[in-house]
């Protein structure tokens, strides 16, 4: 099955011919093949280091119309994996920099650049115009969120995940197969996986993942394929394996199930738990955290960072108790001292407190907001941000 028409025959200019022959050469592709390529409307949504290979490969192998959803900037860290950037496209919108490049690896490519996060409000008005969505983003609710759009709008999800030396991948199509809700039916707690920003990432990781994307997402298009639909293909790149695992359809599956009870997309971080809690949590800035320091009040600093992390950059003066020991350590916290909570940028360090909280401690409790990344800017901005 292909999700582009046969019926979009033209010749291919002789230009086309030259470049793609060595697709042409293969009979699975052809003419007809690579007909549908031109014609395919491929969205790509996170151009990060799974949507960077994916974009360049897809237009590489002459996709006629690529959408690129991303309201990032391009930063000095991206660099490691997002092979699509130079150092030259630092500040400047990951959408802007991306098109550049796929326009100059395909002078006739049509490059759509959506400078926005995907939301509930805007992501079926977008999804709508392509064929196929490729999902490069980094966390539950935008996934969920473009699974579900999928779902209603009966188009095929090419999804991949990765994380430190592994990685995810699957095409979701809830029209003759499994949806992201099949796998995933609720997100895990909040804070229990890291992101690539904390938890760290292996840079071709996400190279060979977003290559295999756009691997499935040329078959849909070309067709007469097997794909990745009701199969996940595990890689583990640190120790160079390849796994599988079969996925069904889940009949009670609340969208596309036998009776479906999500109808339209949804708030998706009420449904991943990250709205904003019923108990504030206390949050200082790197000014008011050295203000708190000068002025000499009984205060002890928390680092949760892993003893690899604290070697890259060392906060002077704190208690080191990693994440996953604090409520195993409760009774070594005085209730009448304030605690400061620190991480990389202030993400774990306060779940690290919302754990604290569920566990019964009172004492006063405060995150550093933004983390030791945020007091390196603002106090030390000669040191490495890691």
């Amino acid at each position: 099955m292909t999700i582009i028409s046969s019926n979009i025959r033209r010749d291919l200019s002789s230009d086309e011919v030259t470049r793609f022959s060595r697709q042409l050469l293969l009979e699975e592709i052809g003419v007809a093949g690579q007909e549908r390529l031109r014609a395919a409307r491929v969205l790509i949504v996170g151009v990060g280091g799974l949507g960077a290979p994916a974009a360049i490969y897809l237009a590489a192998a002459g996709v006629g119309t690529l959408g690129l959803v991303d309201a990032d900037e391009v930063e000095a860290s991206n660099l490691q994996r997002q092979i699509i950037y130079g150092y030259k496209d630092i500040d400047r919108p990951k959408v802007a920099s991306a098109a550049d490049r796929l326009k100059d690896l395909s002078p006739d490519i049509k490059v759509d650049t959506w400078n926005l996060r995907l939301d509930s409000r805007n992501a079926k008005k977008i999804i709508e115009g392509y064929d196929v969505v490729v999902d490069g983003t980094d966390n539950f609710p935008t996934r969920y969120l473009i699974s579900d759009a999928c779902v209603l709008l009966g188009k095929p999800n090419v999804y991949a995940s990765i994380l430190r030396f592994e990685g995810q991948v699957s095409v979701f199509d809830a029209r003759n197969g499994p949806c992201y809700r099949c796998l995933y039916p609720a997100p895990p707690p909040p804070g229990l996986v890291p992101s690539c920003g904390e938890g760290g990432v292996m840079g071709v990781l996400p190279g060979v993942l977003g290559c295999i994307q756009a691997n499935e997402a040329i078959k849909l298009i070309v067709g007469g394929a097997p794909g990745l639909t009701g199969r996940l293909l595990l890689f583990d790149a640190w120790n160079m394996t390849f796994n599988e695992v079969a996925l069904e359809k889940d009949l009670d599956c609340p969208i596309c199930g036998r009776n479906p009870t999500v109808t339209e997309l949804i708030d998706y971080e009420d449904f991943c738990g990250l709205s904003e809690p019923e108990t504030k949590i206390q949050s200082l800035s790197p000014t008011e955290l050295k203000e708190k320091l000068a002025g000499g009040g009984p205060l002890q600093i928390i680092d949760i960072r892993e003893p690899h992390e604290r070697s890259l950059f060392k906060f002077e003066g704190t208690k080191p108790i990693p994440f996953g020991q604090l409520v195993r350590r409760i009774e070594e916290f005085d209730p009448k001292t304030d605690l400061v909570f620190i991480c990389k940028i202030g993400l774990r360090s306060a779940f690290a407190i919302r754990t604290l909280q569920r566990a019964g401690y009172q004492g006063p409790m405060y995150n550093l907001d933004g983390g030791v990344n945020a007091w390196t800017r603002r106090f030390n901005p000669a040191m490495v941000i890691y």
